[in-house]
């Protein structure tokens, strides 16, 4: 399994903002989409945003209209934008890929901390 590698994480303060990118070798070429996932200590891992292999965004309720996946201008890499922070936003982000054809399947980051004080 190919490990993904993120970046971008801190810790900011309540209505401040932030991004996460994850790297993955092959996305573009692979044809390759990218789920984030994140999990706050002591909760369910909970599914935050695709970008989905024909370039169409999705997110989950909790973040639709503060959050903004995208391709990065950096070669195979997403960002994600985190706008308008809450604490509970609080939480290890996590990227994922998959795909349906080419050589790209499920690989895994390591994670990044994203932080929120109130």
């Amino acid at each position: 399994q190919i490990q993904l590698v993120e970046s971008g994480g801190g810790s900011v303060q309540a209505g401040g903002s932030l991004s996460v990118s994850c790297t993955a070798p092959g996305f573009t070429r692979n044809r390759c989409g990218m789920d984030w996932y994140r999990q706050a200590a002591g909760k369910q891992r909970e599914w935050v945003s695709q970008l989905a292999t024909d370039g169409n965004t999705h997110y989950a309720a909790s973040v639709r209209g503060r959050f903004t996946i995208s391709k990065d201008k950096a070669e195979d890499t997403v960002l994600l934008r985190l706008n308008s922070l809450k604490p509970e936003d609080s939480a290890m982000y996590v990227c994922k890929t998959y795909g349906y054809s080419g050589s790209c399947g499920t690989a895994w980051g390591q994670g990044t901390q994203v932080t929120v004080s109130s």
